[in-house]
């Protein structure tokens, strides 16, 4: 660690202390050359991957982006906001667990439609529906039939 004072490399931790919070190392140090002491702090970065959309442009994750998404699929349905919260954090987690330094958005799309048909049946539609471009109401049929296979079929 370089000193901030006279920028020389040599220097000694005095004292190490986990943060209250436990989410960070505090550490005292001097300068073995100019015997100035300073701290510095050690903490986790967990930074996410890039989304690599399908024109093969990339962009930042935005979980801003992910929530407003998933807020128009659950648009008047009764799903508690805790609950949209603990989606994303999960998405959020298994992009961080990935260990990939990029994710096709394709992959972000799943991960999305896994947690709103976990949530709620008629959001996953609506996502899916968007998602996968419908162009038919056997598309629907057949998304419906994925994810309530008992259901019988209207008689005529």
């Amino acid at each position: 660690m370089k000193c901030p004072f006279c920028q020389h490399e040599d220097t000694q931790v005095l004292d190490t202390r986990v943060s209250e919070e436990g989410d960070s190392i505090r550490r005292r140090r001097r300068c073995n050359y100019c015997e100035k002491r300073f701290t510095t702090y050690e903490r986790v970065e967990l930074a996410m991957p890039v989304i690599v959309k399908k024109n093969g442009s990339r962009t930042n994750f935005e979980p801003s982006k992910l929530r407003a998404s998933m807020m128009l699929a659950l648009r008047k349905r009764p799903v508690p906001a805790d609950a949209v919260d603990t989606a994303i954090q999960h998405i959020e987690e298994k992009l961080r667990s990935s260990g990939q330094r990029e994710i096709p958005s394709g992959q972000v799309g799943e991960l999305v439609m896994a947690e709103l048909q976990r949530l709620d049946k008629i959001a996953y539609i609506r996502f899916a529906s968007v998602y996968r471009s419908f162009q038919d109401v056997a598309e629907f049929r057949d998304v419906i039939a994925e994810i309530d296979p008992d259901r019988k079929k209207p008689q005529k």
